[in-house]
């Protein structure tokens, strides 16, 4: 058997709620060409994410990566936080 854990997905997107107890929710928007008509559609998905130090807030810019499931809605934890939010500035989410 291999050794190696196989490559794990990665996401990047910003916290858009932070107010459950060791979950946040992240969305993550995908952008893609529409394959007959070359048009850029934007696709936004939430993904509840598992934050055991409660270290993300709301408008922070993170990276989640995905892991087994912690709940019926948890498949995803936080591994950093990319930007955080300055205190007092809206999110623009």
């Amino acid at each position: 058997m291999d050794s190696t854990r196989s490559s794990r997905k990665e996401k990047v997107g910003v916290v858009i709620s932070d107010r459950m107890n060791k979950t946040i929710v992240v969305e993550v928007e995908r952008t893609y060409p529409h394959l007959l008509y070359g048009k850029v559609i934007r696709t936004v998905k939430k993904f509840y994410v598992h934050d055991e130090k409660k270290e993300a807030r709301m408008g922070d810019k993170v990276a989640i990566v995905e892991t087994r499931p912690i709940s019926k809605l948890k498949r995803w934890r936080l591994e950093k936080v990319f930007q955080k939010q300055a205190l007092g500035t809206p999110s623009g989410v």
